[in-house]
């Protein structure tokens, strides 16, 4: 099942179903059973149109987020942490990314308000005093109050690589900035957990050009998605849920 958020309110599509929710977004997204809560809703109630769905899509679409906060994982994945090290050496800073990566305790970091975050086709941003910045795609999880994992969608961890491989300690500087995260465009909400075999993949064009293409399975990654999900919910409390960009997995 698909949840959209838009300006005109929040709308399941469920195969050929698709119906327009009357709650506000954080009282949907924050339930124990979202998958099954959505079922019956899917079941019982009357279907728009797909040309309304398909207008409503284009023109009013919304990142899938409302007061929700965003926090991110580093060094996930091996190739991740290769690039860090290689950006970090002439710093003396690489020996701290291999540690991470070994350690029982994942990095984790906060990445945005709500306010600050891009929605589908809206502009990400990059600093103007960083000379390497680079988009990352991610799975991202969304975690209701009390940190279960219930739905995933797309996150961009916008990165100033060249700030971070200064020196590590300048990395809320290299992530935390006007739209340095995207989500969206919506919340893929599966019966069961999503399958290890998930493919991310992503293609850089610039003047219709391809300039980079990469997939890699989340199999790769190193930690357990429940294992990041509790390390985020161990001392903090986030109210209407949390999302979770869970690494790096490609890195141009």
């Amino acid at each position: 099942m698909l949840l959209f958020k838009t300006t005109k309110g929040t709308i399941l599509k469920n195969d050929d179903k698709i119906v327009l929710l009357s709650e506000n977004w954080n009282t949907i997204i924050n339930r124990s059973d979202l998958f099954g809560y959505l079922s019956k809703i899917a079941e019982t109630s009357v279907s728009i149109s797909t040309e309304e769905f398909n207008e409503r899509i284009k023109h009013d679409i919304l990142p899938p987020i409302d007061t929700q906060e965003v926090w991110a994982a580093g060094v996930t994945y091996l190739k991740s942490r290769d690039a860090r090290i290689e950006e970090s050496k002439d710093s003396g800073g690489a020996d701290c990314y291999h540690k991470v990566y070994d350690a029982e305790r994942p990095e984790l970091f906060f990445k945005s308000l709500a306010h600050r975050v891009a929605g589908p086709g809206q502009e990400v941003y990059i600093r103007k005093d960083s000379k390497w910045n680079v988009p990352e795609p991610e799975l991202t999880l969304y975690m209701n109050s009390q940190g279960e994992i219930q739905a995933y969608t797309i996150g961009n961890d916008m990165s100033s690589r060249s700030i971070e491989g200064e020196n590590p300690l300048y990395l809320p500087q290299a992530k935390v900035y006007e739209r340095s995260a995207a989500l969206g465009p919506c919340l893929y909400v599966p019966s069961k957990p999503i399958s290890p075999e998930t493919n991310i993949r992503m293609f850089i064009y610039r003047d219709d050009k391809k300039m980079f293409e990469g997939s890699t399975p989340i199999s790769r990654i190193k930690r357990s998605l429940p294992e990041l999900a509790g390390y985020l919910y161990r001392a903090l409390d986030f109210p209407d849920g949390s999302f979770l960009m869970t690494g790096t997995c490609l890195v141009p």
